[in-house]
């Protein structure tokens, strides 16, 4: 069965994402068709059957062959994971990026779901992230079969317009009464899209944050979404080559060319703040400067290359209610950086040391 919804008239884009969510919400819950949690709205749906349906996985070649085997934390997906993670914490090791670890299976939770393997999640783009992070560790490939497990109402016919590059499909559907075999061939993520990851998600996921400087140091677009945008062609990795005001000599006391100034901070921002972007960014200075009465900070790097990097990371991102500025910072003598006022801060204004 699969179902066609009829969506209401009057709307702009009556066959957009969101309205498909929407509709397959509405009717699971008109229909009383899910179980706790309740309700099914912005979530993976746990519909009555859910058990039944994750048994089906025992019918597929695939899942019979498979050694290593991801599984989403969605509800609906808990019976996969009482067949597949028995012992688990006995059994298990823990695996880092270096692990080398390959995976067989992927099982991952749908809102929506077509026979051509299309899928919709529930908007957050999680699933689609964590499978392109396991690309970038190189724990999955093309190759390898993702399930997903649904109820009969949520396989729908949705436009292949609506898909994007970062979209993961699905091979095998998997619902209470059948087995769909999607013979999907459009490609999954080849890898992290970093264009479509906030600051916020980096600061929610820190692994992001070394699979990041991984790619980055491989010459990789590693270009956020609230980021500058390269140009096209351009590696990720900032140019070294200086300018003549940094192949001139520094005077005594002045800011090297390895420092960036930050300017336009607001009044009631503090250094915390900015400390936690930084982190966040993964542009972690080996010594700031506040000069939070002048409303600027500096960032000391080790060297012009670093500062680059966080000039490039930095460049358009707010602090409080307003966009700050982000340069190179001039070279000027010591006294102009505001003497000894920063040995005396306010409250929570104190400079931050990090690194070694």
């Amino acid at each position: 069965m699969v179902l066609r919804l009829s969506l209401p008239h009057g709307l702009l884009k009556p066959s957009s994402r969101k309205d498909i969510r929407e509709q397959i919400w509405d009717y699971m819950e008109s229909q009383n068709l899910a179980d706790f949690p309740r309700p099914v709205h912005h979530r993976i749906p746990n519909f009555k059957g859910s058990y039944l349906a994750c048994q089906n996985i025992r019918d597929l070649e695939v899942f019979a062959r498979t050694q290593e085997l991801k599984v989403d934390p969605d509800k609906p997906l808990e019976g996969v994971r009482l067949l597949a993670l028995q012992g688990v914490r006995n059994y298990s090791t823990p695996v880092g990026l270096d692990s080398k670890v390959l995976v067989d299976l992927v099982v991952v939770g749908s809102v929506a779901v077509s026979e051509k393997g299309w899928r919709i999640g529930k908007g957050e783009g999680y699933a689609d992230l964590e499978y392109a992070m396991m690309v970038s560790m190189g724990a999955v490939s093309q190759g390898t079969p993702v399930v997903t497990i649904v109820h009969d109402c949520q396989v729908v016919d949705i436009p292949e317009a609506l898909l994007e590059d970062h979209d993961l499909t699905v091979d095998y559907i998997l619902t209470p009464t059948r087995v769909i075999t999607t013979g999907c061939e459009r490609p999954k993520p080849a890898g992290i899209a970093w264009s479509k990851i906030s600051c916020e998600m980096m600061e929610k996921i820190p692994i992001l944050r070394s699979l990041r400087h991984r790619e980055e140091q491989a010459g990789k677009d590693v270009t956020l979404r609230d980021g500058p945008r390269s140009p096209p062609g351009a590696q990720a990795t900032p140019s070294t080559a200086r300018s003549p005001q940094d192949l001139a000599p520094p005077e005594l006391g002045s800011v090297p060319s390895s420092s960036v100034e930050i300017g336009n901070l607001p009044r009631d921002v503090r250094v915390s703040q900015l400390k936690r972007t930084l982190s966040a960014l993964g542009v972690v200075p080996s010594r700031l400067t506040w000069q939070g009465p002048q409303h600027r900070a500096f960032l000391h790097y080790r060297d012009p290359a670093e500062a680059q990097r966080a000039i490039a990371c930095l460049q358009g991102f707010r602090l409080g209610a307003g966009t700050v500025r982000v340069v190179l910072a001039r070279q000027q003598r010591a006294d102009d950086l505001g003497g000894g006022h920063t040995a005396e801060p306010l409250p929570d204004h104190r400079p931050a040391i990090a690194g070694p």
